[in-house]
Protein backbone atom coordinates (compact mmCIF):
# COMPACT_ATOMS: atom_id res chain seq x y z
CA UNK A 1 0.00 0.00 0.00
CA UNK A 2 1.08 3.15 -1.20
CA UNK A 3 0.47 6.93 0.14
CA UNK A 4 1.68 10.24 -1.98
CA UNK A 5 4.46 8.18 -2.88
CA UNK A 6 5.45 7.36 0.40
CA UNK A 7 6.00 3.65 1.65
CA UNK A 8 4.34 1.32 4.17
CA UNK A 9 5.96 -0.82 6.16
CA UNK A 10 4.44 -3.35 8.15
CA UNK A 11 5.37 -4.60 12.06
CA UNK A 12 5.12 -6.90 14.47
CA UNK A 13 6.07 -6.22 17.52
CA UNK A 14 5.54 -8.85 20.52
CA UNK A 15 4.43 -6.52 23.66
CA UNK A 16 5.97 -5.81 26.81
CA UNK A 17 4.40 -7.47 29.79
CA UNK A 18 2.28 -4.31 31.62
CA UNK A 19 1.48 -4.80 35.50
CA UNK A 20 -2.15 -4.51 36.47
CA UNK A 21 -2.45 -0.51 37.79
CA UNK A 22 -4.99 -0.04 40.44
CA UNK A 23 -7.50 2.88 38.69
CA UNK A 24 -7.82 5.98 40.67
CA UNK A 25 -11.08 7.71 39.23
CA UNK A 26 -12.43 10.63 39.34
CA UNK A 27 -15.92 12.37 37.50
CA UNK A 28 -15.85 15.26 35.41
CA UNK A 29 -18.37 16.05 32.64
CA UNK A 30 -19.50 12.64 33.14
CA UNK A 31 -16.49 10.79 32.23
CA UNK A 32 -14.74 8.63 34.46
CA UNK A 33 -10.59 9.55 34.15
CA UNK A 34 -7.84 8.35 35.67
CA UNK A 35 -6.44 10.88 37.99
CA UNK A 36 -3.21 13.22 37.02
CA UNK A 37 -0.40 13.05 39.78
CA UNK A 38 2.77 14.41 40.22
CA UNK A 39 4.99 13.87 42.51
CA UNK A 40 7.82 16.10 43.13
CA UNK A 41 10.93 13.98 43.53
CA UNK A 42 13.55 16.86 43.36
CA UNK A 43 15.60 15.89 46.77
CA UNK A 44 16.15 12.55 45.49
CA UNK A 45 17.28 13.20 41.96
CA UNK A 46 20.57 14.36 43.00
CA UNK A 47 20.30 18.10 41.58
CA UNK A 48 21.70 20.80 43.00
CA UNK A 49 21.69 23.19 40.39
CA UNK A 50 20.02 26.85 41.69
CA UNK A 51 18.92 29.73 39.69
CA UNK A 52 20.41 33.39 39.99
CA UNK A 53 19.18 36.00 37.78
CA UNK A 54 22.12 37.97 38.93
CA UNK A 55 20.17 41.04 40.91
CA UNK A 56 21.64 43.54 42.46
CA UNK A 57 18.43 45.56 44.40
CA UNK A 58 18.57 47.82 41.01
CA UNK A 59 16.02 46.31 39.17
CA UNK A 60 17.58 45.48 35.89
CA UNK A 61 14.51 44.29 33.77
CA UNK A 62 16.50 41.17 32.15
CA UNK A 63 16.51 39.93 35.60
CA UNK A 64 12.61 39.58 35.75
CA UNK A 65 12.41 37.74 32.79
CA UNK A 66 15.81 34.84 33.41
CA UNK A 67 15.60 31.86 32.27
CA UNK A 68 15.06 28.68 29.99
CA UNK A 69 15.45 25.40 30.05
CA UNK A 70 16.36 22.24 27.97
CA UNK A 71 15.37 18.68 27.72
CA UNK A 72 17.44 16.28 25.51
CA UNK A 73 19.39 13.04 25.01
CA UNK A 74 23.01 14.63 24.34
CA UNK A 75 24.63 11.41 24.33
CA UNK A 76 21.75 9.26 22.79
CA UNK A 77 21.74 6.49 25.39
CA UNK A 78 18.07 6.84 25.32
CA UNK A 79 17.11 8.81 27.89
CA UNK A 80 16.37 12.54 28.47
CA UNK A 81 18.70 14.92 29.96
CA UNK A 82 18.85 18.09 31.51
CA UNK A 83 20.14 21.32 30.95
CA UNK A 84 19.25 24.35 33.00
CA UNK A 85 20.24 28.07 31.91
CA UNK A 86 21.38 30.75 34.51
CA UNK A 87 22.26 34.36 35.15
CA UNK A 88 24.93 36.16 35.32
CA UNK A 89 25.73 38.67 37.64
CA UNK A 90 24.96 42.20 36.92
CA UNK A 91 26.64 45.36 37.30
CA UNK A 92 26.65 45.81 40.38
CA UNK A 93 26.84 42.73 41.86
CA UNK A 94 29.80 41.28 42.86
CA UNK A 95 30.50 37.01 43.09
CA UNK A 96 33.25 34.69 44.08
CA UNK A 97 32.40 31.87 42.06
CA UNK A 98 30.48 33.03 39.16
CA UNK A 99 27.17 31.24 37.77
CA UNK A 100 26.62 28.87 35.13
CA UNK A 101 24.28 26.83 32.88
CA UNK A 102 24.28 23.05 33.54
CA UNK A 103 24.27 19.99 32.30
CA UNK A 104 22.62 16.49 34.23
CA UNK A 105 23.33 13.21 32.71
CA UNK A 106 20.00 11.53 33.23
CA UNK A 107 21.00 7.76 34.87
CA UNK A 108 18.31 6.43 35.40
CA UNK A 109 15.16 5.88 37.98
CA UNK A 110 14.88 9.96 38.36
CA UNK A 111 18.60 9.66 39.11
CA UNK A 112 21.24 12.82 37.35
CA UNK A 113 24.92 14.16 37.37
CA UNK A 114 26.15 16.68 37.04
CA UNK A 115 28.40 16.62 34.11
CA UNK A 116 28.83 20.59 33.13
CA UNK A 117 32.54 20.46 33.23
CA UNK A 118 33.04 17.22 31.73
CA UNK A 119 31.43 18.45 28.55
CA UNK A 120 31.95 22.13 28.42
CA UNK A 121 28.58 23.52 28.69
CA UNK A 122 29.04 26.05 31.17
CA UNK A 123 28.67 29.19 29.55
CA UNK A 124 28.82 32.15 32.36
CA UNK A 125 26.83 34.29 30.14
CA UNK A 126 23.53 35.49 31.21
CA UNK A 127 20.80 32.66 30.06
CA UNK A 128 17.65 33.33 28.27
CA UNK A 129 16.84 31.27 26.05
CA UNK A 130 17.46 27.64 23.76
CA UNK A 131 17.20 25.25 21.40
CA UNK A 132 18.58 22.09 20.45
CA UNK A 133 18.95 20.63 17.06
CA UNK A 134 21.45 18.59 14.92
CA UNK A 135 22.63 21.81 12.86
CA UNK A 136 25.54 19.68 11.37
CA UNK A 137 23.61 16.20 10.64
CA UNK A 138 26.19 14.18 12.24
CA UNK A 139 23.66 12.57 14.48
CA UNK A 140 23.90 14.38 17.84
CA UNK A 141 22.28 17.36 19.03
CA UNK A 142 23.74 20.24 19.84
CA UNK A 143 23.21 23.20 21.95
CA UNK A 144 21.96 27.34 20.68
CA UNK A 145 22.19 29.07 24.43
CA UNK A 146 20.29 32.69 23.86
CA UNK A 147 21.56 35.67 26.56
CA UNK A 148 21.84 38.57 27.23
CA UNK A 149 24.93 39.71 25.46
CA UNK A 150 26.39 37.33 23.06
CA UNK A 151 25.04 33.90 22.55
CA UNK A 152 26.72 30.64 22.21
CA UNK A 153 26.77 27.37 20.04
CA UNK A 154 28.14 24.38 21.48
CA UNK A 155 28.35 21.32 18.60
CA UNK A 156 27.99 18.46 19.95
CA UNK A 157 30.98 15.89 19.40
CA UNK A 158 29.89 13.17 19.83
CA UNK A 159 31.92 11.24 23.16
CA UNK A 160 29.43 13.62 25.91
CA UNK A 161 31.56 16.98 25.13
CA UNK A 162 30.78 20.09 23.66
CA UNK A 163 32.69 22.55 21.58
CA UNK A 164 32.07 26.27 21.39
CA UNK A 165 31.72 26.82 17.60
CA UNK A 166 29.61 30.22 17.78
CA UNK A 167 32.44 32.21 15.87
CA UNK A 168 32.77 29.36 13.27
CA UNK A 169 29.07 29.56 13.00
CA UNK A 170 28.73 33.40 12.99
CA UNK A 171 25.78 32.79 15.54
CA UNK A 172 26.95 35.41 18.45
CA UNK A 173 24.40 37.72 17.25
CA UNK A 174 26.28 40.90 18.50
CA UNK A 175 25.31 42.16 22.42
CA UNK A 176 21.32 41.91 22.39
CA UNK A 177 18.33 40.86 25.32
CA UNK A 178 17.65 37.22 23.88
CA UNK A 179 14.29 35.62 24.26
CA UNK A 180 13.50 32.28 22.38
CA UNK A 181 15.66 30.22 20.13
CA UNK A 182 14.48 27.69 17.03
CA UNK A 183 15.61 25.92 14.75
CA UNK A 184 14.03 24.69 11.75
CA UNK A 185 14.43 23.73 8.11
CA UNK A 186 13.11 26.87 6.84
CA UNK A 187 13.92 26.09 2.79
CA UNK A 188 13.33 22.15 3.01
CA UNK A 189 17.22 22.02 1.86
CA UNK A 190 17.79 18.92 4.54
CA UNK A 191 19.75 21.21 7.10
CA UNK A 192 18.70 23.09 9.90
CA UNK A 193 18.25 27.09 9.98
CA UNK A 194 18.41 29.19 13.08
CA UNK A 195 15.73 31.74 13.86
CA UNK A 196 16.79 33.79 17.12
CA UNK A 197 13.79 36.12 18.90
CA UNK A 198 15.02 39.20 20.87
CA UNK A 199 12.87 40.83 23.58
CA UNK A 200 14.24 44.69 23.87
CA UNK A 201 17.01 47.01 23.82
CA UNK A 202 18.25 47.07 27.27
CA UNK A 203 21.42 48.41 28.41
CA UNK A 204 23.12 49.64 31.55
CA UNK A 205 22.72 53.34 30.02
CA UNK A 206 18.75 53.63 29.11
CA UNK A 207 18.23 51.41 33.02
CA UNK A 208 15.15 52.96 34.75
CA UNK A 209 13.07 51.85 37.48
CA UNK A 210 9.28 52.24 38.64
CA UNK A 211 7.97 52.43 42.19
CA UNK A 212 4.41 52.15 43.57
CA UNK A 213 4.19 53.35 46.74
CA UNK A 214 6.83 54.20 47.15
CA UNK A 215 8.44 50.92 46.72
CA UNK A 216 10.85 50.16 43.71
CA UNK A 217 9.89 47.77 40.78
CA UNK A 218 10.77 46.93 37.45
CA UNK A 219 10.49 48.97 34.50
CA UNK A 220 7.95 47.66 31.66
CA UNK A 221 8.90 46.52 28.62
CA UNK A 222 7.96 49.21 26.52
CA UNK A 223 9.79 51.68 28.75
CA UNK A 224 12.56 50.15 26.36
CA UNK A 225 12.42 50.34 22.08
CA UNK A 226 11.26 47.19 20.47
CA UNK A 227 14.17 45.00 18.80
CA UNK A 228 13.60 43.14 15.32
CA UNK A 229 13.76 39.17 15.25
CA UNK A 230 17.53 37.11 13.59
CA UNK A 231 17.26 34.77 11.27
CA UNK A 232 20.16 32.69 10.08
CA UNK A 233 20.36 30.00 7.14
CA UNK A 234 22.80 27.53 7.38
CA UNK A 235 25.27 27.12 4.62
CA UNK A 236 25.57 23.41 4.70
CA UNK A 237 29.34 23.93 6.00
CA UNK A 238 29.34 24.38 9.67
CA UNK A 239 28.37 28.54 8.70
CA UNK A 240 25.43 30.03 8.77
CA UNK A 241 24.61 33.55 7.27
CA UNK A 242 22.47 36.03 8.78
CA UNK A 243 18.99 36.55 6.09
CA UNK A 244 16.69 38.39 8.54
CA UNK A 245 16.64 41.57 5.88
CA UNK A 246 15.86 39.41 2.97
CA UNK A 247 13.92 36.82 4.65
CA UNK A 248 10.87 39.84 5.75
CA UNK A 249 11.89 39.16 9.64
CA UNK A 250 13.44 42.28 9.73
CA UNK A 251 10.72 44.65 9.08
CA UNK A 252 8.96 43.94 12.11
CA UNK A 253 9.88 45.06 15.99
CA UNK A 254 8.84 43.76 18.97
CA UNK A 255 9.06 42.48 22.64
CA UNK A 256 9.71 39.09 21.47
CA UNK A 257 9.55 36.33 24.57
CA UNK A 258 8.15 32.78 23.63
CA UNK A 259 7.96 31.14 20.53
CA UNK A 260 7.01 27.49 18.49
CA UNK A 261 7.78 26.61 14.85
CA UNK A 262 4.97 24.94 13.60
CA UNK A 263 3.36 24.12 10.17
CA UNK A 264 -0.01 25.85 11.28
CA UNK A 265 -1.66 26.02 8.07
CA UNK A 266 -1.01 22.51 7.16
CA UNK A 267 1.14 23.14 3.69
CA UNK A 268 3.84 21.31 4.24
CA UNK A 269 6.40 23.81 5.23
CA UNK A 270 7.12 25.46 8.98
CA UNK A 271 5.85 29.09 10.32
CA UNK A 272 7.17 31.02 12.94
CA UNK A 273 4.92 32.14 15.99
CA UNK A 274 6.55 34.65 18.20
CA UNK A 275 4.52 35.87 21.27
CA UNK A 276 5.45 39.54 21.98
CA UNK A 277 5.47 41.40 25.59
CA UNK A 278 2.58 44.01 25.85
CA UNK A 279 1.87 43.86 21.92
CA UNK A 280 0.49 41.97 19.20
CA UNK A 281 2.34 38.83 18.40
CA UNK A 282 3.81 37.50 15.03
CA UNK A 283 3.54 34.91 12.94
CA UNK A 284 5.71 34.54 9.79
CA UNK A 285 4.02 32.60 7.52
CA UNK A 286 6.43 30.57 5.23
CA UNK A 287 6.27 30.71 1.45
CA UNK A 288 8.14 27.35 1.60
CA UNK A 289 11.68 28.76 0.45
CA UNK A 290 12.23 30.76 3.37
CA UNK A 291 10.55 33.58 2.65
CA UNK A 292 8.13 35.11 5.11
CA UNK A 293 5.34 37.26 5.56
CA UNK A 294 3.85 38.43 8.90
CA UNK A 295 0.21 37.29 8.94
CA UNK A 296 -0.30 37.55 12.83
CA UNK A 297 -3.48 40.20 12.86
CA UNK A 298 -5.53 38.70 9.71
CA UNK A 299 -5.46 35.02 11.18
CA UNK A 300 -6.88 36.25 14.52
CA UNK A 301 -3.25 35.23 16.19
CA UNK A 302 -2.34 39.21 16.79
CA UNK A 303 -4.70 40.33 19.66
CA UNK A 304 -7.08 38.61 21.96
CA UNK A 305 -10.93 37.99 22.10
CA UNK A 306 -11.41 41.38 23.32
CA UNK A 307 -8.87 43.15 21.05
CA UNK A 308 -5.84 43.65 23.31
CA UNK A 309 -2.33 42.78 23.03
CA UNK A 310 -1.13 40.82 26.38
CA UNK A 311 2.04 40.15 28.41
CA UNK A 312 3.21 37.42 26.85
CA UNK A 313 5.37 35.10 28.35
CA UNK A 314 5.08 31.56 26.23
CA UNK A 315 3.72 29.50 24.24
CA UNK A 316 3.14 25.92 22.99
CA UNK A 317 1.12 24.13 20.17
CA UNK A 318 -0.93 20.76 19.76
CA UNK A 319 -3.95 19.73 18.43
CA UNK A 320 -5.93 19.98 21.63
CA UNK A 321 -9.52 18.58 20.10
CA UNK A 322 -7.68 15.88 17.86
CA UNK A 323 -9.41 17.82 14.17
CA UNK A 324 -6.16 17.25 12.65
CA UNK A 325 -4.49 21.48 13.21
CA UNK A 326 -2.16 22.69 15.18
CA UNK A 327 -3.79 24.90 18.24
CA UNK A 328 -1.58 27.61 20.18
CA UNK A 329 -1.87 28.26 23.73
CA UNK A 330 0.08 30.69 25.68
CA UNK A 331 0.86 32.60 28.90
CA UNK A 332 0.65 36.15 29.89
CA UNK A 333 0.64 38.70 32.56
CA UNK A 334 -1.36 39.45 35.76
CA UNK A 335 -4.93 40.19 35.73
CA UNK A 336 -4.87 38.64 32.06
CA UNK A 337 -6.05 35.33 31.07
CA UNK A 338 -3.81 32.34 29.61
CA UNK A 339 -5.39 32.20 26.04
CA UNK A 340 -6.22 29.23 23.85
CA UNK A 341 -6.27 29.61 19.80
CA UNK A 342 -8.18 27.25 18.12
CA UNK A 343 -6.99 26.48 14.79
CA UNK A 344 -10.47 26.60 12.48
CA UNK A 345 -8.49 25.66 9.31
CA UNK A 346 -8.09 28.39 5.88
CA UNK A 347 -5.72 30.33 8.42
CA UNK A 348 -8.34 31.43 10.95
CA UNK A 349 -7.70 30.97 14.43
CA UNK A 350 -10.39 31.50 17.43
CA UNK A 351 -9.71 32.61 21.19
CA UNK A 352 -11.75 30.36 23.36
CA UNK A 353 -10.54 30.61 25.88
CA UNK A 354 -13.16 31.31 27.74
CA UNK A 355 -15.87 28.77 26.04
CA UNK A 356 -12.97 25.87 26.78
CA UNK A 357 -12.20 26.91 30.60
CA UNK A 358 -8.84 27.08 29.60
CA UNK A 359 -7.59 29.99 31.36
CA UNK A 360 -9.07 28.82 34.59
CA UNK A 361 -6.93 29.75 37.53
CA UNK A 362 -4.46 32.14 35.48
CA UNK A 363 -5.79 35.16 35.99
CA UNK A 364 -4.21 36.21 39.33
CA UNK A 365 -0.57 34.77 38.40
CA UNK A 366 2.15 35.95 35.57
CA UNK A 367 2.44 32.49 34.08
CA UNK A 368 5.42 31.53 32.18
CA UNK A 369 6.61 27.97 30.96
CA UNK A 370 3.44 25.41 29.82
CA UNK A 371 2.59 22.79 27.85
CA UNK A 372 -0.15 21.24 25.70
CA UNK A 373 0.47 17.54 27.60
CA UNK A 374 -1.61 14.20 27.79
CA UNK A 375 -0.65 13.35 30.89
CA UNK A 376 -2.67 10.63 31.96
CA UNK A 377 -2.72 9.05 28.48
CA UNK A 378 -6.41 8.98 27.44
CA UNK A 379 -5.72 10.90 23.58
CA UNK A 380 -6.04 14.52 24.63
CA UNK A 381 -3.66 17.62 25.52
CA UNK A 382 -4.14 18.73 29.21
CA UNK A 383 -2.74 21.78 29.74
CA UNK A 384 0.09 22.93 32.49
CA UNK A 385 1.32 26.23 33.35
CA UNK A 386 3.83 27.84 35.47
CA UNK A 387 3.16 30.73 37.55
CA UNK A 388 5.33 33.26 39.50
CA UNK A 389 5.91 37.10 39.70
CA UNK A 390 8.25 39.17 38.18
CA UNK A 391 8.07 41.13 41.60
CA UNK A 392 10.02 39.31 45.18
CA UNK A 393 8.33 42.17 46.65
CA UNK A 394 4.51 42.95 45.09
CA UNK A 395 3.19 42.27 47.90
CA UNK A 396 3.99 45.08 49.92
CA UNK A 397 2.30 47.58 47.25
CA UNK A 398 -0.14 45.26 45.96
CA UNK A 399 -2.24 42.80 48.22
CA UNK A 400 -4.20 41.76 45.71
CA UNK A 401 -0.84 39.63 43.92
CA UNK A 402 1.54 37.07 45.06
CA UNK A 403 5.15 36.70 44.52
CA UNK A 404 5.41 32.50 44.77
CA UNK A 405 2.26 30.71 43.28
CA UNK A 406 1.31 27.12 43.14
CA UNK A 407 1.32 26.15 39.04
CA UNK A 408 -2.02 25.09 37.51
CA UNK A 409 -2.99 21.52 36.04
CA UNK A 410 -5.77 21.88 33.41
CA UNK A 411 -7.67 18.26 32.29
CA UNK A 412 -8.65 18.15 29.42
CA UNK A 413 -12.44 16.64 29.37
CA UNK A 414 -12.16 14.60 26.37
CA UNK A 415 -15.50 17.36 24.99
CA UNK A 416 -13.16 20.23 23.72
CA UNK A 417 -13.29 21.59 28.15
CA UNK A 418 -10.68 21.85 30.34
CA UNK A 419 -10.88 21.56 34.26
CA UNK A 420 -8.80 22.66 37.04
CA UNK A 421 -7.24 19.57 38.69
CA UNK A 422 -4.23 20.86 40.60
CA UNK A 423 -5.47 20.65 44.16
CA UNK A 424 -5.56 16.82 43.25
CA UNK A 425 -2.43 16.81 41.57
CA UNK A 426 -0.33 15.35 43.87
CA UNK A 427 2.38 17.23 46.46
CA UNK A 428 3.99 18.64 42.93
CA UNK A 429 1.18 20.85 42.65
CA UNK A 430 1.12 22.13 46.28
CA UNK A 431 4.64 23.99 46.01
CA UNK A 432 4.55 27.96 45.76
CA UNK A 433 7.43 29.13 43.86
CA UNK A 434 8.51 32.48 41.63
CA UNK A 435 8.61 29.56 38.37
CA UNK A 436 9.91 30.56 34.99
CA UNK A 437 10.30 28.11 32.66
CA UNK A 438 8.88 24.36 32.22
CA UNK A 439 9.70 21.20 30.49
CA UNK A 440 7.98 17.99 29.27
CA UNK A 441 9.42 14.38 28.46
CA UNK A 442 9.21 11.20 29.81
CA UNK A 443 12.53 11.33 32.25
CA UNK A 444 12.46 7.44 33.47
CA UNK A 445 10.97 6.41 30.39
CA UNK A 446 7.95 4.34 31.68
CA UNK A 447 5.22 5.87 29.51
CA UNK A 448 4.42 9.16 30.43
CA UNK A 449 5.51 12.44 30.81
CA UNK A 450 7.25 14.37 33.71
CA UNK A 451 7.68 17.74 34.69
CA UNK A 452 10.99 20.02 35.30
CA UNK A 453 10.86 23.37 36.17
CA UNK A 454 13.04 26.34 36.71
CA UNK A 455 12.26 28.38 39.90
CA UNK A 456 13.74 31.99 40.03
CA UNK A 457 16.54 32.50 42.57
CA UNK A 458 16.15 29.27 43.68
CA UNK A 459 16.25 24.96 43.11
CA UNK A 460 14.44 23.45 40.33
CA UNK A 461 11.35 21.37 40.65
CA UNK A 462 11.39 17.88 38.98
CA UNK A 463 7.85 16.04 39.18
CA UNK A 464 7.90 12.57 38.16
CA UNK A 465 4.27 11.37 36.89
CA UNK A 466 2.73 9.02 39.08
CA UNK A 467 -0.71 8.91 37.77
CA UNK A 468 -2.22 5.47 37.54
CA UNK A 469 -4.42 3.98 35.01
CA UNK A 470 -4.68 1.20 32.44
CA UNK A 471 -4.44 3.34 29.22
CA UNK A 472 -2.10 2.62 26.26
CA UNK A 473 0.74 4.91 24.73
CA UNK A 474 3.31 5.15 21.74
CA UNK A 475 6.20 7.16 21.52
CA UNK A 476 7.65 7.99 18.59
CA UNK A 477 11.30 9.47 17.69
CA UNK A 478 12.34 10.21 14.10
CA UNK A 479 15.47 10.04 12.07
CA UNK A 480 15.79 11.77 9.28
CA UNK A 481 18.28 10.96 6.43
CA UNK A 482 17.41 13.43 3.65
CA UNK A 483 15.93 15.53 5.20
CA UNK A 484 17.39 17.25 8.98
CA UNK A 485 18.59 14.29 11.37
CA UNK A 486 16.51 14.74 14.14
CA UNK A 487 13.19 15.35 11.72
CA UNK A 488 12.60 18.67 13.12
CA UNK A 489 9.50 20.20 10.94
CA UNK A 490 8.28 16.40 10.13
CA UNK A 491 4.33 15.88 10.77
CA UNK A 492 3.10 12.69 12.33
CA UNK A 493 0.06 11.68 12.32
CA UNK A 494 -1.19 8.34 14.98
CA UNK A 495 -4.75 6.38 13.76
CA UNK A 496 -5.88 3.99 16.64
CA UNK A 497 -9.54 3.07 15.76
CA UNK A 498 -11.62 6.27 16.40
CA UNK A 499 -8.93 8.47 17.46
CA UNK A 500 -6.78 9.91 14.74
CA UNK A 501 -3.97 12.54 16.30
CA UNK A 502 -1.26 14.58 15.29
CA UNK A 503 1.49 16.19 16.38
CA UNK A 504 5.32 17.73 14.98
CA UNK A 505 9.02 17.87 15.82
CA UNK A 506 9.63 21.28 17.35
CA UNK A 507 13.15 22.93 18.14
CA UNK A 508 12.57 25.31 21.11
CA UNK A 509 8.95 26.44 22.59
CA UNK A 510 7.35 27.07 25.26
CA UNK A 511 8.88 29.96 27.52
CA UNK A 512 12.43 29.93 26.47
CA UNK A 513 13.07 26.27 26.43
CA UNK A 514 13.42 22.81 24.51
CA UNK A 515 11.63 20.03 25.27
CA UNK A 516 9.78 17.09 23.20
CA UNK A 517 11.80 15.74 20.63
CA UNK A 518 10.23 12.32 21.24
CA UNK A 519 6.62 12.90 20.12
CA UNK A 520 3.99 11.09 22.67
CA UNK A 521 0.95 10.09 21.82
CA UNK A 522 -1.98 8.66 24.65
CA UNK A 523 -4.22 6.04 23.32
CA UNK A 524 -6.50 5.92 26.09
CA UNK A 525 -8.05 1.54 26.07
CA UNK A 526 -7.09 1.03 22.42
CA UNK A 527 -4.92 -1.82 22.28
CA UNK A 528 -3.64 -1.24 18.51
CA UNK A 529 -1.98 1.65 16.38
CA UNK A 530 -3.69 1.20 12.92
CA UNK A 531 -1.24 3.74 11.37
CA UNK A 532 1.50 6.00 11.75
CA UNK A 533 2.00 8.28 8.89
CA UNK A 534 5.56 10.47 8.75
CA UNK A 535 4.73 13.53 6.58
CA UNK A 536 8.77 14.90 6.27
CA UNK A 537 9.69 18.04 5.54
CA UNK A 538 10.29 18.47 1.86
CA UNK A 539 7.54 16.02 0.90
CA UNK A 540 8.49 12.43 1.90
CA UNK A 541 5.60 10.15 3.50
CA UNK A 542 6.19 7.51 5.45
CA UNK A 543 3.66 4.54 6.72
CA UNK A 544 3.73 1.74 8.86
CA UNK A 545 0.82 0.02 9.77
CA UNK A 546 -0.62 -2.25 12.48
CA UNK A 547 1.74 -1.36 15.01
CA UNK A 548 1.90 -2.79 19.31
CA UNK A 549 0.86 -0.24 21.96
CA UNK A 550 3.12 1.11 24.76
CA UNK A 551 6.63 1.14 23.27
CA UNK A 552 8.87 3.54 22.06
CA UNK A 553 9.64 3.65 18.44
CA UNK A 554 12.43 4.70 16.23
CA UNK A 555 11.11 5.35 12.44
CA UNK A 556 14.49 6.45 9.98
CA UNK A 557 13.44 7.80 6.85
CA UNK A 558 13.02 5.90 3.89
CA UNK A 559 12.52 2.78 5.94
CA UNK A 560 13.97 1.38 8.70
CA UNK A 561 11.82 0.85 11.91
CA UNK A 562 13.20 0.00 15.56
CA UNK A 563 11.32 -0.86 18.88
CA UNK A 564 12.94 0.40 22.42
CA UNK A 565 11.10 -1.26 25.00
Amino acid sequence: MNLMGGRVFGLSVVRPIVPVLVLLCIFTCGRADGAIVLRDVTKDTGITFKHTDGSSGRYYIVESVSSGLALFDYDNDGDVDIYFLNGAPLKGTRVDTPPKNALYRNDGNFKFTDVTDKAGVGDTGFGLGVAVGDYDNDGDLDIYVNNYGPNVLYRNNGDGTFSDVTAKAGVANGHKVGASAHFLDMDKDGDLDLFVANYLNFTYENHLTRTSKGIGKYAGPMDFPPMPNDLFRNNGDGTFTNVSVESGVAEHKGWGMGGVCADYDNDGDTDVYIVNDVYANFLYENDGKGKFEEVALITGLAYDLHGDDQGSMGVDCADYDNDGWLDFYQTCYARELATLYRNLGERVFEDVTMVTGAGESTFAYVTWGTGLVDFDNDGDRDIFVACGHLEDNVELYDTTATSSAQNVLLMNTGDGKFVDVSDKGGDGMKAEFRSRAAGFDDLDNDGDVDVVILNSRREPTILRNDSRNTNHWIQISLRGVKTNREGVGARVKVAAGDLVQIDEVHSGRSYQSHYGMRLYFGLGKRSLVDRIEVRWIGGGVDVVENVDVDQLLILTEGGSIKSQK
